[in-house]
């Protein structure tokens, strides 16, 4: 009899060959894992269990040349590395959901930068959480995801969409060594509304866009960057990219944020981290007190 890794192995080849046949009806709630393909068969179970994959899961494999392949022109192949160890869990939402990313031993990409590349990809509602066996930058992660959800959607993602997703998250994550991680996610997202709101049509409206954007948040960036933003979304303004939905995507995102923050569950954690704030200046004070009476 035929075990059910073979079973779905035999499915995902099945999908691939007849593209009309794949994923299409994937249904609200069902998950698609990725897995690195060089993790160790006790790190795959490690990591199912971690991101609690249900059996009937479908498994999508990424290789360590299908990072080369979306990467290689953007970041040293030693950066890239040898093993694809990153892996997913993709859990498709309902219509209008959004994208939510949570992530884990993941070094270089924060959740934000995902959701911003993926969203210029054209993956939507979705709860994604990424993984790794060990800290890693997550490269694997993001080519699993997008190929996962080419199979959930039966959507084929052209080629060159993938390339400038994987090229804005590597310039992201470059822009944040100088500006920060979260200040530099949140300039490209501030950046992808105001051109689907108002499309740019020449380098100067971009960069008015730009620079706009820039000051709102309190970021500073130099000629050599901006000339490197212009660049990347004046190639995504060629790319046949739904800008509404990208528009759609980002503010559901950012419902997310504001929701959680006023939950109970988000109270709780700014509630924690007031206490936390509180303490450590009584400690540090205490510090200061005891040394002043010795």
């Amino acid at each position: 009899m035929l075990n059910k890794k073979r079973i779905l192995s035999l499915l995902l080849l099945f999908s691939l060959i007849f593209p009309s046949l794949s994923l299409a009806d994937a249904a609200e709630g069902d998950v698609i894992v990725t897995l690195g393909e060089d993790l160790k068969e006790n790190e795959k179970q490690k990591l199912l269990e971690e991101m609690n994959a249900p059996e009937n899961a479908l498994m999508v494999v990424v290789t360590n040349e299908e990072e080369h392949k979306y990467l290689g022109q953007y970041i040293p192949k030693a950066t890239i590395g040898t093993r694809a160890l990153s892996s997913s869990a993709i859990t498709i939402g309902a219509p209008g959901s959004g994208l939510e990313i949570k992530t884990n031993n993941i070094t270089s990409i924060t959740d934000d930068m995902f959701t911003n590349a993926l969203i210029t990809a054209g993956v939507k509602d979705a709860s994604i959480y990424i993984t790794a066996p060990i800290p890693v930058s997550g490269t694997a992660a993001l080519t699993g995801i997008i190929k996962a959800y080419e199979l959930s959607s039966d959507q084929a993602i052209p080629e060159d969409v993938k390339q400038i997703a994987n090229e804005e998250m590597v310039k992201t994550v470059e822009l944040g060594k100088s500006i920060g991680a979260d200040e530099a996610a949140a300039l490209m997202a501030k950046i992808k509304d105001q051109i689907a709101q108002h499309a740019p049509k020449t380098d100067e409206e971009l960069r008015a866009i730009i620079e706009a954007a820039a000051k709102e948040l309190g970021i500073t960036l130099t000629e050599a960057e901006i000339t490197s933003l212009i660049s990347l979304f004046n190639k995504m303004k060629d790319l046949n990219i739904d800008w509404n939905q990208v528009n759609e995507q980002l503010h559901l995102a950012k419902e997310k944020i504001t929701n959680f923050l006023g939950s109970e569950e988000g109270q709780t954690f700014l509630s924690k981290l007031q206490d936390f704030l509180v303490s450590l200046i009584d400690a540090i004070k205490a510090i200061f007190s005891s040394e002043a009476t010795n």
